[in-house]
């Protein structure tokens, strides 16, 4: 699933992309895939985009906003080709945005752009590291849960923005084993995961995210932070820190990275 850098990065492109477009015609290929009256965006420009956490919003300039999440495998293409797996074009006024996804668990929908905020999914986040996640609030999120310590800069209603990629980097980084209770890390321990995660994620933006599967960028380009992995993605691998083998097993779920030697 694009994560925050991915998600900010695709941003960014759609709104030096699709800023002053018109919209013409939304054509839904997936009845799933699209929520609300697609007549209130039909005829109306688009002033811009925001992003909450990993949900992206295209505003419009008659009070109301496409709201999208990617999921797991959502793609947003400017001018791209329609495919298999293309679920909603829009048509603008020059050029087109498809959003395709292969395993349809994304959606695009319409609301007023006043209620954006209180939608809700995006109501629920927690703050956002590189923007209102402060170290004394992400102390305060750790220092009341026992569940492990990657389980919770994952939960999006704690922490939003935070996926695996990233949450395995950081996690190695601050020489933190992911599965230890989020209340027992120290102050020291604390404070390194802290700025560990804001590390990664500012790597993950400066690389325009991770294209390990899904996620290309809206000109069609892939991110690079693929080739800058710390250790996600590298079970069997020596460790760059101390050259022992690294660890895979999987923690809610998902696939986990470790390495017993570092990360205690």
């Amino acid at each position: 699933m694009p994560e925050l850098p991915e998600v900010e990065t695709i941003r960014l492109q759609l709104e030096r992309a699709l800023k002053g477009r018109k919209i013409q015609d939304i054509k839904i290929l997936s009845v799933k895939s699209f929520g609300g009256d697609k007549k209130k965006a039909l005829g109306i420009r688009i002033l811009g985009t925001r992003r909450f956490g990993k949900v992206l919003v295209i505003d419009l300039n008659n009070g109301y906003s496409l709201l999208i999440h990617l999921k797991l495998t959502g793609q947003l293409l400017v001018d791209g080709e329609v495919g298999l797996h293309t679920r909603v074009i829009i048509k603008l006024d020059k050029g087109r945005l498809i959003f395709n996804d292969l395993r349809n668990f994304g959606w695009i929908k319409i609301a007023k752009s006043e209620e954006v905020a209180a939608d809700r999914l995006i109501s629920k986040l927690g703050p956002e590291p590189l923007k209102d996640l402060t170290m004394v609030k992400f102390r305060d999120i750790l220092s009341k849960t026992a569940r492990p310590v990657k389980i919770v800069i994952m939960d999006q209603e704690k922490i939003s923005g935070v996926g695996n990629i990233y949450a395995n980097d950081a996690l190695w980084l601050a020489r933190v084993d992911p599965r230890k209770p989020a209340r027992q890390l120290d102050g020291e321990t604390v404070g390194r995961l802290y700025k560990a995660v804001l590390t990664v994620l500012k790597a993950g933006l400066k690389f325009g995210g991770a294209s390990d599967q899904h996620y290309i960028k809206p000109d069609g380009t892939k991110g690079e932070y693929q080739d800058h992995f710390l250790i996600y993605g590298r079970e069997g691998k020596p460790c760059t820190k101390c050259g022992g083998k690294i660890q895979k097993f999987f923690l809610g779920g998902r696939g986990t990275y470790f390495c017993p030697n570092c990360q205690k």
